[in-house]
């Protein structure tokens, strides 16, 4: 019997899809060890030149003209309007979908990104195929971007997304509130007082983390200028991701600041340093959230992207994880506050309460036995 060839669809736009798509092709290689895993990134060049330019102006949007992505998520989440914003985007796509499939030859497609999808739900539509289909979604709120009749198996964060698509018309047996998926190596970290001693850290020293994603982004650079403001000494872990320009910045900054300022650009020691900070100040992907509950880290959320941000910043406070801080409002008390009235240990438990770290290995069980029973095994 040949082995499964098992296609997984991702986007980079931003790291959480990317990443997600990881930590689904790790545990399926270890529930089929005979399996050939692909993972494509649906809008990178060498994929499909539109799509990148896509994904470009996409970028440029978000810097310059947020509120107009704002309009486009809630034009697209109803239901008369997100189908036809739908529809567009997979005949867009489709022959890219085509194309890979005649590569690949997957014997089961899973998409941790909605473009992807619905190209492959209009390829499967248009093929009569039963080829199967996985969606592993990405967001702690249901959006119509996401919602298609071709899936076979949808996973989502909560149960109250799960309830929403029931009520959608979508049939149960497909449904799965597994949680986002994260690295399970998250579980296995060393504890704090030791990770600290290996980067070379003040032991006792409140310790703050930025992040921006891959790209920086998030005001890390104001972030800084408002925690200088601060008496008390703190020791900051900036990761500055492929931002050039904000890595000497940060640099700059670090010359003179008060504070201790430990710098990374691009690193795979994120979740090492979120393991050592207190707290940490971010942007609210739904991944970086995720992974902060299973570490028990409590968060301080700024700037959303207009949209699925938003709804992730929602989420984490009211579950009391977060603190999400609006337009207007100051960080550098939020943060003094955080540190002198002891929310932290409270913040963090209700982080760990959030926390699915097994939503991986679930993800790739229900994929791997649906997989077995398709094909008669």
């Amino acid at each position: 019997m040949k082995a499964d060839r098992i296609l997984i669809l991702t986007a980079s736009i931003g790291s959480g899809h990317i990443k997600a798509a990881e930590a689904v092709a790790k545990e399926m290689q270890r529930q089929l060890p005979e399996a050939v895993l692909t993972t494509v990134d649906f809008m990178a060049r060498d994929t499909a030149w539109l799509h990148w330019l896509m994904k470009k102006i996409y970028l440029v949007m978000l810097a310059f003209v947020p509120n107009l992505y704002d309009v486009f998520y809630k034009v697209s989440g109803g239901a008369a309007s997100g189908s036809l914003v739908q529809s567009a985007f997979a005949a867009i796509m489709q022959p890219v979908v085509k194309r890979l499939i005649r590569r690949y030859e997957p014997t089961a497609i899973i998409c941790t990104h909605p473009f992807p999808e619905g190209a492959v739900s209009l390829w499967k539509r248009r093929q009569h195929s039963q080829l199967p289909l996985a969606v592993v979604m990405t967001d702690y709120s249901l959006h119509q971007i996401w919602l298609y009749p071709q899936v076979d198996q949808y996973f989502m964060a909560t149960a109250a997304m799960q309830a929403e698509m029931t009520a959608c018309g979508f049939a149960v047996e497909t449904l799965q509130a597994t949680g986002i998926p994260v690295d399970s190596n998250l579980r296995s970290l060393p504890p704090k007082a030791e990770l600290r001693q290996h980067f070379s850290l003040p032991l006792e020293q409140p310790t703050v983390l930025l992040m921006g994603g891959g790209l920086g982004l998030g005001g890390i650079q104001a972030t800084l200028q408002a925690l200088e403001k601060l008496p008390q000494q703190l020791t900051l872990l900036v990761i500055a991701g492929r931002n050039a320009r904000l890595l000497n910045e940060v640099r700059a900054f670090a010359r003179t600041s008060h504070h201790l300022v430990k710098l990374w650009g691009y690193t795979d020691k994120a979740h090492e340093l979120m393991r050592a900070a207190d707290l940490l100040i971010t942007k609210p992907g739904a991944l970086t959230i995720s992974e902060a509950f299973v570490l028990g880290l409590p968060m301080l959320l700024h700037d959303p992207i207009p949209g699925p941000e938003t709804e992730n910043a929602v989420y984490a406070t009211r579950h009391g994880a977060a603190v999400w801080l609006h337009p207007g409002e100051k960080l550098a008390p939020a943060v003094q506050e955080l540190f002198a009235e002891g929310c932290l240990q409270a913040m963090s438990e209700r982080a760990l309460a959030c926390a699915r770290p097994e939503a991986a290995q679930k993800i790739a069980c229900a994929i791997t036995a649906f997989i077995q029973a398709d094909s008669g095994q």
